[in-house]
């Protein structure tokens, strides 16, 4: 291809090329724009070229879609087939593009292999935003190239992963990869297989997480243990806006354990606990947490072992709560009756916002029967009050002093007499006085009756304690695994305590951005602190000089002020504000206040409060206690009178 110069262009009158140099210089020129146009058309192709000599170096057939919507910014290439080697070579292609934003893999069986190549490809493209790779049998493979890739790429901002096969090990990449990467914001771990050691890997992810918005992970095997795990993430979590934990069989303890969460967490918008076996006690120890919850705007219960008592007690929550924010609850598999049905009413007009959603009014799970006294109780007590005996009561209809008598005069003399019974419990009593239905009621069962419902009595009450207190065992049990759960995904944010000088990180110190501390929540101290003190309420405690540098001073940082302990420092004679200083393992442990202090260990000491001297230059006098023998001492106290 010849070039004009510019040079040429300027050249003199005579110097003029002719008319025949002019057009082949035309034809020329013109040659070189149509290829120029071809090599921008080329340039507009290379991607599907690309994908196409892929295809064919891999061996498999292309797919005729991706080719077709290349330009589009949302490729869904959701059941195609794709298998690990049409994933490598859409990977190739995908490369250098710079339109696809949202990329959608879901069932296509691509295995761990096809999520590396995709890991490969998206360490160079920066354009993806969005990645589903629901239901392609990742397994543990996968999950550790999923991990890695959340480590090294930029642009992903949500994730399906949903139907992988990932087990509770697996967890583990995802929280230790999610502790760093702070740009994602939505996460689909659904229908997978966490339990226990998931539910704790989990709770870490939400302890240490400061970016994710939407954490989906219904249809797993959070119960137990592992949902109080994951609640004690959940209570520390300040991002956290969508929650979906249904179908997992939560529990009764699981809801406890979410309650006391509600408690402090103070951004969940959204919370979604169908199906998890919950029942009206269970709903009961969610409503705890409600009462102090001013951010939840969505509760979803639907499908849950719930009765119209359930119902009553959550819009008794919304309304005696003036500062909640619950604007919808879903129980559409309940009956309710006119008692919920007036209450919400009233709630309504305090809270207009508020949509309940319940399945209809009446049935036999919104009515409940009425609870009757034992009609033997209320014959016997008849006759107590009375001084009667049976025989006395039914002489006039048992002339022969049998105790038997038939079930019309039996009826008839019941209903005459001033026994208050109603028509439903004189059939009752002539039911169980007539079992085999002769049609002659053997009042002689009425003898024995005091003795036997007082044992009945004991039995029941017996009954009704032995269940209260393992109730309370057991809520106490999921209180303190909670309590160490807590503690195990304290966020890394929270200040560390360790012995040594003022020291602090080159990044500043770092506050604990969890909620405020309840009574049963500590923050983990380092165990490599040397000096512990136990209750700072009663005496000034001085620690000593260490490495003979400063002494101790406390500090007036704002890292200090977040424990529940008092601050007694500002009224210790030797704070000075504006220095800092290093905390010695400094916690806000309620028992250990009860244990007693001791000034042998460690080198420590105890002072008085005012024990350094004001005058310039002084030092604090120590005065000499001389040594006394025992020999002195003994004859000193011989000699004192009894």
């Amino acid at each position: 291809m010849s070039i004009l110069s510019f040079e040429a262009l300027c050249l003199e009158d005579d110097n003029r090329p002719s008319l025949t140099q002019h057009k082949d210089w035309e034809d020329e020129s013109d040659k070189d724009l149509e290829s120029d146009e071809n090599e921008e058309n080329n340039k507009e192709m290379t991607i599907a070229e690309v994908y196409i000599q892929a295809c064919k170096l891999v061996g498999v057939v292309p797919v005729s879609y991706f080719i077709r919507n290349l330009d589009s910014p949302t490729m869904s290439l959701i059941h195609h087939g794709l298998g690990p080697l049409g994933c490598k070579a859409l990977s190739i292609a995908l490369v250098t593009d710079m339109q696809i934003k949202t990329l959608e893999l879901g069932d296509n069986h691509i295995q761990a292999k096809g999520a590396k190549y995709l890991a490969e490809m998206l360490k160079a493209n920066f354009t993806i935003q969005n990645l589903d790779l629901s239901n392609n049998c990742l397994k543990s493979a996968g999950a550790e190239h999923m991990a890695k890739l959340l480590l090294e790429n930029i642009s992903i901002k949500s994730m399906g992963l949903s139907g992988n096969g990932f087990t509770d090990e697996d967890a583990k990449y995802f929280a230790d990869a999610l502790s760093i990467n702070a740009r994602i914001n939505e996460l689909d771990l659904s229908h997978n297989e966490f339990c226990v050691k998931g539910g704790e890997h989990l709770g870490q992810l939400l302890a240490n997480n400061e970016g994710l918005e939407v954490l989906n992970l219904c249809w797993n095997h959070l119960r137990m243990k592992g949902a109080v795990a994951l609640c004690a993430g959940l209570k520390v979590n300040t991002m956290l806006k969508h929650l979906d934990l249904s179908w997992n069989g939560f529990g009764n303890e699981g809801a406890l354990a979410m309650g006391e969460a509600l408690k402090f967490n103070n951004t969940l918008v959204h919370l979604n606990l169908s199906n998890n076996r919950l029942t009206n006690e269970g709903v009961s120890m969610l409503c705890r947490g409600l009462e102090f919850n001013d951010t939840l705007r969505v509760l979803l219960l639907a499908y849950n072992s719930l009765t119209v008592e359930g119902a009553l007690s959550l819009v008794n929550v919304v309304k005696n709560t003036p500062k909640t924010a619950l604007e919808e609850i879903n129980i559409c598999n309940v009956l309710v009756n006119q008692n919920f049905v007036h209450l919400l009413e009233l709630t309504c007009q305090g809270h207009p916002s508020l949509d309940v959603q319940y399945g209809g009014v009446g049935g036999f799970i919104a009515k409940k029967p009425p609870k009757r006294i034992d009609p033997m109780k209320v014959i016997q007590d008849f006759l107590d009050q009375r001084k009667l005996r049976l025989w006395d009561f039914f002489r006039n209809i048992d002339k022969d002093g049998t105790m038997r008598v038939p079930v019309a005069d039996f009826r008839r003399a019941v209903q005459q007499s001033s026994i208050p019974l109603d028509r439903y419990q004189i059939e009752d009593l002539i039911g169980r006085l007539d079992r085999d239905r002769t049609g002659i009621v053997d009042y002689r069962g009425l003898a024995d009756t005091r003795k036997q419902m007082m044992k009945d009595h004991r039995r029941q009450l017996r009954k009704v304690e032995s269940r209260q207190k393992k109730e309370k065992q057991k809520s106490d049990r999921i209180l303190k695994t909670f309590q160490k759960a807590v503690e195990a995904v304290t966020p890394r944010s929270s200040m560390v305590m360790s012995s040594g000088g003022a020291k602090e990180e080159s990044s500043g110190l770092q506050l604990f951005s969890a909620t405020p501390l309840s009574s049963w929540h500590h923050i983990v101290m380092s165990n490599s602190c040397r000096y512990s003190a136990t209750n700072l309420s009663n005496e000034h405690i001085h620690l000593p000089m260490i490495g003979g540098t400063s002494p101790y001073r406390p500090t007036s940082s704002p890292a200090m002020r977040c424990y529940s302990q008092p601050n007694l420092l500002l009224e210790s004679p030797c704070f000075t504000p504006g220095k800092s200083f290093s905390a010695q393992a400094i916690r806000s442990d309620p028992e250990m206040s009860r244990s007693k202090f001791n000034p042998s260990a460690e080198g420590l000491t105890r002072s008085r409060p005012a024990f350094i001297d004001k005058s310039p230059g002084g030092k604090p006098k120590v005065k000499k206690v001389k040594k006394k023998k025992i020999k002195k001492l003994t004859d000193k106290v011989s000699k004192i009178p009894k």
